[in-house]
């Protein structure tokens, strides 16, 4: 929610100009190598190890493989760091060489990749941080650490951008010195948490240890293997960065809301499935790890494909709500609400690889997942190059959409088949009744925002926000006494789960 927050006030404050292209751009460099080396395949293979030394040897043992994880990183992303300041113009310029034909665009997204590119190592930290406190049954603090990130970019919007232009540094850069900032909070949140369990940082890396050696070979094909969604994103970027000024932008903020489901129901559910899963594969029961993975999905299900098509049918009036301010005009909420419909349709894709995945992690079956990233990272290509042609860059968004769902669909089949079985005939039936519901619900969501704009037309925020809030509120209503009728359990379990939280 802070994220979306965040992008609201950049959006007010910088639109979808040659400035918020340039620091998107910036920022996904250190963005993406952080996929690839720390949170995503980091997570997917340190976890499962952490918890088997923290199953077989206690927390000394767990302790020193942390550390020994931890320095790796460190000196591994220190080294990128430095090529990549040194080398900063020759990567920004190899795919978003177009924004020179924009004066001083391709200088700026320089100038702001080298001042960014820190980030990256007080990111792999925070993510070691989070895989020991995950592991550990601590999942609140690490959920929220990412929020310091968006908190210390709020706040350096409001505080850092006006001081920047009369030092004589560009209004963008006070966003990119507060993404530092908000690294070195992603850390400091989750610390203490550490030490009360009784971890003190000690400064070895021995590369004769077993346990890093065995998170180094599962890192190798995880580095490719969870990057896939990421990667996607690249390609989109390399390609949209020749589609002109806000393309890249619009993207950007599309992807933001669609990420939104996915954080809550995608991420959060794989998250949590991931540590309980690894004690499984520890315990070698794999009727443990059927029911859990069947019951995350199950639940995602049941939240994702519902959001999915409220995306789709609300989008312009979700955009022009949350970003049609100051400098975002009524054109880039057309624009960039094209873009959501098209990322809408990949939700749930999206969601299913983030649970999926990881399990193929702590089943030492890292293979099979990287065979599948490379497969629909190719895909992808394929569509992006394709469809922009037709479709401009809604294109991409689709393009990204069609090679989610496929990467979500064949591990699911592959994941079936390694276990013996995934509850496949449940999973079925939950997904069908699931879309039976949403469709009732987004044909009286369309219904009641037609109403609503007919009855009350006027363009105003708080008129938006009645109109938004009504359709949203009556397509809940609407979707609940469907999902009761068709007996959707998966429903009752996310309900459960909700107030099982609540009531602490």
């Amino acid at each position: 929610m802070l994220g979306l927050v965040r992008d609201q006030v950049l959006a007010a404050l910088f639109g979808a100009t040659s400035d918020m292209d340039a620091f998107i751009v910036a920022f996904r460099i250190p963005n993406l190598i952080r996929d690839l080396f720390a949170e995503g395949a980091m997570s997917a293979a340190f976890v499962p190890a952490f918890t088997r030394h923290l199953t077989s040897g206690g927390k000394p043992a767990a302790w020193r493989l942390g550390n020994n994880v931890l320095n790796l990183l460190l000196i591994m992303t220190t080294v990128l760091v430095l090529l990549g300041i040194v080398f900063a113009r020759p990567i920004v310029t190899a795919y978003a060489a177009h924004y020179a034909a924009v004066p001083g665009k391709l200088e700026l997204t320089i100038r702001l990749t080298r001042v960014m590119l820190p980030f990256l190592t007080l990111v792999a930290v925070a993510a070691v941080a989070m895989g020991m406190l995950n592991s550990l049954h601590h999942y609140f603090l690490p959920a929220l650490s990412p929020a310091m990130f968006n908190v210390a970019t709020i706040l350096g919007a409001f505080l850092l951008v006006p001081v920047m232009a009369p030092v004589g540094l560009p209004r963008i850069m006070g966003v990119a010195i507060a993404a530092l900032v908000g690294g070195i909070g992603q850390i400091g949140l989750q610390w203490p948490s550490l030490r009360r369990e009784g971890y003190t940082y000690e400064a070895v890396c021995d590369p004769r240890d077993a346990g890093l050696r065995d998170v180094i070979l599962m890192m190798g094909p995880g580095t490719i293997g969870l990057a896939a969604t990421q990667v996607n994103v690249f390609v989109n970027t390399l390609l949209a960065t020749a589609q002109g000024t806000g393309a890249v932008s619009w993207l950007t903020y599309a992807f933001r809301l669609m990420y939104l489901p996915i954080g809550l129901f995608g991420v959060s559910i794989g998250t949590a499935v991931l540590p309980a899963v690894s004690r499984h594969a520890a315990m070698a029961d794999a009727a443990g790890i059927r029911n859990t993975t069947a019951r995350g999905l199950a639940m995602m299900f049941t939240l994702n494909v519902p959001a999915a098509f409220g995306l789709m049918v609300l989008a312009r009036p979700i955009v022009a709500l949350l970003f049609e301010h100051g400098a975002f005009s009524p054109n880039d909420t057309a624009e960039t609400a094209g873009a959501l419909r098209y990322y809408a349709v990949g939700l749930v894709g999206y969601s299913a690889a983030r649970i999926i995945s990881p399990v193929f992690y702590a089943l030492r079956q890292s293979r099979t997942a990287v065979l599948v990233s490379v497969a629909t990272i190719l895909l992808n290509v394929v569509l992006s190059v394709t469809l922009v042609r037709v479709l401009g860059f809604t294109g991409l968004a689709l393009a990204t959409s069609i090679a989610a769902l496929a990467h979500g669909a064949i591990l699911l089949v592959l994941l079936s088949r390694r276990l013996g079985g995934l509850e496949e005939r449940r999973l079925a039936e939950t997904l069908a009744k699931v879309v039976a519901a949403a469709v009732v619900m987004a044909v009286a969501v369309a219904a009641i925002d037609a109403g609503t704009s007919t009855l009350s037309p006027s363009g105003s925020f708080t008129m938006r926000a009645v109109r938004l809030t009504t359709s949203i509120a009556g397509g809940l209503i609407v979707l609940a006494t469907a999902a009761r009728l068709l007996g959707i359990d998966a429903l009752d379990d996310a309900l459960d789960a909700v107030r099982a939280r609540l009531s602490r």
